[in-house]
């Protein structure tokens, strides 16, 4: 059975909406990234690079990051069409994937949540007020500047189709949106309202203690 090593409220929920969707068995591991657990050695012996999400396969293998994981599962389950057939689409999706991961999560939202991760040492307290806001300042710009981005992409595509890889990005980039006050642009909106309806996400929020 399949091990998927997950936070609740993370960016593992785009992963764990995938395997629900897929109807695929697995069991779970939860790790408490403010507790360390990601940092332990039975946990870094199987993912050396302590992140989260990782899936951990039947025949012991281990994957790491967001994109890959969803590229497995969508070339494990094919019928699900969770990339398309022709190649230039294909690619074009785990372009999208790749942006709400590296660009909108990587450089902005971890600067709103981690901004101690970009504090340069030796500060004093009331530089580090300053300088923390400022990051985090920094880091919604990026964001806004993300779904900008995105909203223009999504405003040419019709929702109430097929579930694709890139749309489980998505999701948890637009639902922190939603649950930190920053406004998302109406396309983005409308694409987090779509996904909400859908009954994977609907048992991922529950199961991961949020309201659907």
């Amino acid at each position: 059975m399949l091990t998927f090593f997950m936070t609740p409220g993370s960016c593992s929920t785009g992963i764990h909406i995938l395997l629900e969707a897929l109807e695929l068995p697995f069991q779970v591991t939860v790790l408490n990234l403010p507790a360390g657990d990601h940092r332990q050695p039975a946990y870094l012996a199987l993912n050396p690079k302590g992140s989260i999400p990782a899936l951990q396969l039947d025949d012991g293998r281990v994957l790491t990051e967001f994109g890959a994981i969803a590229y497995w599962l969508a070339r494990r389950c094919p019928k699900a069409q969770l990339l398309p057939e022709d190649p230039a689409a294909a690619a074009e999706l785990l372009a999208r994937l790749d942006y709400a991961v590296g660009t909108v999560h990587g450089q902005g939202w971890t600067r709103v949540f981690t901004p101690d991760s970009y504090l340069p040492p030796g500060l004093d307290a009331a530089d580090t007020v300053r300088w923390t806001e400022a990051i985090q300042a920094r880091g919604r710009e990026i964001v806004q500047a993300g779904f900008a981005v995105l909203e223009a992409a999504l405003a040419t595509e019709r929702l109430e189709r097929r579930l694709n890889l890139a749309d489980a990005a998505l999701f948890y980039v637009f639902f922190w949106a939603e649950h930190t006050g920053l406004p998302l642009p109406p396309h983005c909106a409308a694409h987090l309202a779509w996904m909400r309806r859908m009954p994977a996400v609907r048992q991922v929020l529950a199961e991961e203690g949020y309201r659907a």
